[in-house]
């Protein structure tokens, strides 16, 4: 097992507040996994916007790039333009938000491949194209429902009304699923329904529908072409059935000091926590700025990854560059400054986490702060 450290960070894991291992392995695992999902006839990109989900695009992308991944997707140019040199030629970036005005050229000469996701983007790319003479390969987006991106009904006549698609070099045409994680939802297969009919008013073109959770939905949602982003660091894609993804990532806060408390003693701002016993208090260094979450005092706990099986609460409110565990159940064990506790890992799954603070695993990889010591674990790079 190789472990990868960010550049210029040799011995730095003690003097960071907490640490956050990325185990790349997990990550190729994961895309394999979904690749035998889909089997061999789908091809699986894979979403990588927002720093992959606040893991490390840097080293994310190129690993998933070594599983076999061609296609790519971020958000917006500037990702995209970041991501390029990060991987081989043979790679497609593709741009989510599509070209905002006066970005067409700069996107095409990139290399980049935008999404369009409404009547003036594609009008501005077929004028790019009849410009240069040059069709660049672009994504078409359909309006199935969700009222985010995408052209309507209304739009795509106009577009087939125009002739935009004998202008347009069309790789794929995509929509994206508002309820995916509902299996049980009935506009999932509305969605489904509309988006086939749409695509009937073009030629026969290759269609991509699902991301993550939609992969699980069955064959008829996958298309030529599937998405996945949270499944592929380790997220749930299939809620309230057991996960079948694999650990990717894992936080371990530091312990700063410990102490014993009298009962009636206050811990944290606005003494929301206040012993009614004999209490065992350990400071860690993560806070607020990390990512970790004001309110999860009271409603999430830790583990010290020596002892999985003991629980120990978070208390208090969380501070800006730390935390409190009541840590009693450890008894005098000795905990020298500097141990780790585990706050996101196998023993306490980051869906856990995020239903506990009642949010999505999404939000809590990418409120992941800058000051972790981050490890990239990874046998054969």
């Amino acid at each position: 097992m190789t472990v990868l450290q960010n550049e210029g960070e040799a011995g730095a894991r003690q003097s960071a507040g907490g640490w956050l291992r990325i185990d790349l392995d997990a990550l190729k695992q994961n895309y394999t996994l979904l690749r035998h999902q889909v089997g061999h006839d789908v091809a699986v990109g894979a979403a990588v916007k927002a720093d992959a989900y606040g893991l490390g695009v840097r080293h994310v992308a190129p690993a998933l790039y070594r599983a076999g991944c061609r296609r790519f997707f971020v958000a917006t140019i500037d990702e995209g333009l970041g991501l390029r040199p990060l991987l081989p030629d043979d790679a497609a970036i593709c741009i989510l938000n599509g070209p905002p005005a006066g970005t067409e050229t700069l996107l095409a000469a990139s290399g980049l491949t935008p999404v369009l996701n409404s009547l003036d983007q594609t009008r501005r790319w077929a004028v790019l194209c009849r410009k240069t003479g040059s069709r660049p390969a672009c994504i078409l987006q359909l309006d199935s429902g969700m009222s985010r991106f995408g052209l309507s009904s209304e739009d795509l006549d106009s577009f087939c009304a125009d002739g935009l698609h004998d202008v347009l070099d069309i790789t794929f045409v995509m929509s994206h699923l508002a309820c995916a994680d509902d299996a049980a939802s009935p506009r999932n297969d509305g969605q489904r329904q509309r988006f086939n009919a749409l695509r009937q008013k073009l030629p026969t073109l290759p269609a991509s529908l699902a991301a993550s959770s939609g992969i699980f939905l069955g064959t008829s949602f996958h298309h030529d072409l599937v998405r996945p982003g949270y499944a592929l660091y380790g997220g749930n894609p299939t809620p309230h059935r057991a996960n079948p993804m694999h650990q990717v990532v894992t936080l371990l806060g530091g312990l700063v000091q410990d102490r014993w408390i009298e009962p009636d003693t206050a811990v944290g701002y606005s003494a929301r926590f206040i012993a009614t016993q004999k209490t065992r208090i350990a400071t860690l260094s993560v806070g607020y700025a990390d990512g970790f979450h004001r309110r999860a005092g009271g409603l999430t706990s830790a583990v010290l990854p020596a002892r999985p099986e003991i629980s120990l609460p978070v208390v208090g409110r969380i501070s800006m560059d730390c935390m409190a565990l009541d840590i009693t159940a450890l008894g005098d064990m000795d905990l020298p400054s500097g141990t780790g506790f585990e706050l996101i890992g196998p023993h306490r799954p980051l869906d856990d986490l995020a239903s506990a603070l009642d949010t999505i695993g999404y939000e809590l990889l990418t409120s992941l702060g800058k000051r972790f010591h981050r490890e990239y674990i990874e046998s054969s790079p």
